[in-house]
């Protein structure tokens, strides 16, 4: 008896990478490719009849990006393994992927046979990372650690303070929804820049969003 091919998704807007994309995991021998778009609307169109085992996709899509196809099959209970296989290298979106409920990561370019063991290793219950992803989520918790230590020592007034930064409110709007002074937000802002070891306010809300995942 013949065992049964991992079924796949493709979804990529490129047409020349989607048919090569068919034809290397296909080679294989283990892997089929029984459904492909070429956009998220048309993914998203027939996902609630797809039945697949993984879907490959690409981020960078023209209307909905792959990242948002992911997050709306999430809410809609669609129980897809969804891999991104993209050129998007940006701690930025390898998170809000994974967030999203991706669960796993590969960048375009990588040998035939590690794209094959990367699907097969889906299938049998993992999470395929490309050692340039792995090595940015590594380093990303480590920086959140750091980041955590950091806002630890601030005192709860300062970190009242810096979630109303991150809100978007000005010096004012903050004095005025905490009762005190410009003068005395100011005090406590220049505080946080020192605890933090940052020099603007940007910087100290990347440190508290990284921190919140």
């Amino acid at each position: 008896m013949n065992q049964r091919k991992i079924q796949i998704c493709i979804v990529e807007d490129d047409d020349e990478i989607r048919r090569l994309t068919k034809v290397v995991v296909e080679m294989s021998g283990t892997i089929e490719c029984i459904y492909s778009f070429e956009n998220g609307e048309d993914f998203l169109e027939a996902a609630e009849h797809l039945k697949v085992d993984i879907v490959l996709m690409d981020i960078g899509l023209p209307g909905i990006p792959g990242t948002e196809c992911v997050r709306l099959c999430s809410v809609a209970n669609m129980s897809f393994n969804f891999v991104m296989y993209t050129t998007h290298f940006v701690a930025s979106e390898v998170f809000e992927a994974l967030r999203a409920g991706a669960k796993g990561y590969i960048l375009k370019g990588c040998q035939p046979q590690q794209l094959v063991s990367d699907i097969e290793e889906m299938y049998a219950g993992g999470s395929p990372m490309s050692p340039q992803i792995s090595r940015l989520v590594i380093e990303s918790f480590n920086q959140v650690g750091s980041d955590q230590d950091k806002l630890d020592k601030l005192t709860k007034q300062e970190k009242e303070i810096l979630q109303d930064l991150d809100k978007g409110l000005n010096y004012k709007e903050i004095a005025i929804q905490r009762f005190v002074s410009p003068h005395t937000v100011r005090a406590h802002i220049r505080s946080i820049y020192e605890k933090l070891h940052v020099h603007s306010k940007l910087e100290a809300i990347r440190i508290f969003q990284s921190t919140n995942f």
